[in-house]
């Protein structure tokens, strides 16, 4: 109902809301004053152009303007910026960029899954256990994880598209080196494994069993 809003590029009724998304008139109004209580709508009774009405003019709702960034699927460009960022600021001239960006993406994703660990204290790891872990932290990433089998994660968003698709050899690399790191932090590399294994509209790296890895 939001993105309906935003394209429709002029103030619109409740009735206009509710009829692009095919729900009630009651239920569109609910949602509606929910946006308006965040700060992603405002409304008026009147708009430049709109016939006015007899009775009571009707609430009309419109974006507030460019407050806020959003993003469906979810986009985790910082953190990729931050690597690299990282990446250059450390630069020593004996390796190459794209050798400390991984060093980085590795390091970055080893005090992650540290973190996971110090905060959950799971104890010796299974893959199974290791994957719900990894599912909870990469879905607050973005990388929209599903459960494909009890010992396969696969991670159906890429959070750095579509920066990954003008340099997937870097940017798919730092991620499987961000994700391999996350295992290694969490203490379960014996566990489970990152496979780099790109697929057309999907994150280039599942996580999985190291006896399942020699099959992907």
């Amino acid at each position: 109902m939001y993105a309906f809003i935003r394209r429709a590029r002029r103030p619109v009724t409740r009735d206009e809301a509710a009829a692009s998304v095919g729900i009630s008139r009651k239920l569109a109004a609910f949602h509606l004053d929910k946006l308006v209580d965040v700060g992603l709508l405002r409304t008026r009774t009147d708009a430049p152009g709109r016939a006015r009405t007899v009775g009571r003019a009707p609430k009309l709702y419109e974006p507030v303007p460019d407050l806020i960034q959003v993003s469906i699927p979810e986009r985790r460009h910082e953190l990729l910026a931050e690597i690299l960022a990282d990446a250059v600021l450390t630069e020593d001239g004996e390796h190459t960029a794209r050798s400390i960006a991984f060093e980085v993406a590795d390091r970055r994703g080893t005090a992650l899954g540290g973190a996971d660990r110090d905060r959950h204290r799971p104890g010796r790891l299974g893959t199974e256990r290791t994957l719900t872990l990894a599912a909870e932290t990469l879905e607050a990433l973005g990388f929209e994880p599903e459960r494909a089998a009890p010992a396969l994660l696969l991670l159906r968003n890429c959070p750095f598209h579509p920066l990954a698709a003008k340099a997937p050899d870097l940017v798919c690399g730092i991620n499987h080196r961000f994700l391999g790191g996350y295992l290694q932090g969490l203490g379960a590399a014996d566990a489970a494994t990152a496979v780099l294994q790109p697929e057309s509209g999907s994150c280039c790296v599942r996580l999985c069993a190291p006896e399942e890895a020699s099959q992907a």
